[in-house]
């Protein structure tokens, strides 16, 4: 069976992508870091590998709002193909491949028009802006999944506690009836939540506002993937702040940390298939 291969980019301000290529290779697959301007440069094609991921971190110094001047360049920028690279990465989704975005990749997702692209058009329907806080959040949290089986990522997944670090992860919908869309197809597929997976809107446990207590979107597909908080962080046990009171508490559970759970899923969904 042919392993399954993941690309990571890397570049812009981009400062999550070891951890990312890391989580991929303790989940069995091979990863590759490939700068973002090896693709635009057409020495990477994205179309040898099985998953993009845009990692987290602060592309162009979210000078323009996070994620909005790498989302333009991503969405308008001509490949030596004479493509668009958003056309390339609308045909790789097609091809029945996977894109995951992580805290700033999920920003750029949703500004690009990827996510969550209720009306199939790829017009920006949301966008991650300003936490109600006022302030950077940098604290761990509780998330549910609301995905029903609508994306791989979270399969078998109920509640997960993960780290947010982010100034501009509160996600509002443009109207209405984007909003009705995103419920009616099960789009908002990670809550915010308390200990117990109740999903909140309540400060701290939701941490930076969203609508819907939004923490994570997937499109109609579910091969299109964005979540503010951070799984490449907590891939051991001894990432979280709390672990000598959990392995006190729990001495025989798995020293594996809850974030690892979300690239497992992808890679394994990927060999079944």
């Amino acid at each position: 069976m042919r392993q399954v291969r993941a690309l990571v980019v890397a570049g812009f301000g981009i400062n999550c992508e070891e951890e990312t290529a890391a989580a991929y290779r303790l989940a069995g697959a091979e990863a590759d870091i490939a700068y973002l301007n090896s693709i635009l440069h057409g020495t990477c094609s994205i179309h040898d590998y099985d998953v993009l991921t845009l990692p987290g971190g602060f592309s162009f110094g979210d000078d323009l709002g996070a994620g909005k001047a790498l989302a333009n360049k991503l969405r308008y920028r001509t490949l030596p193909s004479g493509r668009l690279f958003f056309d390339e990465a609308s045909a790789f989704v097609e091809e029945g491949k996977y894109i995951f975005g992580i805290c700033n990749g999920f920003q750029v997702l949703a500004k690009m028009g990827l996510l969550p692209n209720t009306n199939g058009d790829y017009d920006q329907e949301v966008t991650l802006t300003t936490n109600a806080s006022g302030r950077f959040e940098d604290r761990w949290c509780h998330c549910t999944s609301l995905s029903v089986g609508k994306t791989p990522f979270l399969k078998g997944i109920d509640v997960i506690s993960l780290p947010v670090r982010h100034g501009e992860g509160r996600l509002v919908i443009r109207d209405a009836s984007i909003e009705e869309r995103i419920i009616a197809q099960s789009l908002n597929c990670l809550s915010y939540s308390d200990s117990g997976g109740t999903p909140t809107a309540k400060f701290p446990m939701n941490p930076n506002g969203s609508q819907l207590n939004c923490a994570g979107l997937c499109d109609s597909t579910g091969r299109i993937f964005g979540m503010m908080p951070h799984p490449e962080a907590y891939l051991s046990a001894y990432n979280h702040p709390d672990w000598p009171r959990m392995r006190r508490l729990r001495p025989d559970t798995s020293e594996e940390g809850e974030g690892l759970q979300i690239f497992r899923n992808i890679v394994e969904h990927i060999k079944s298939r």
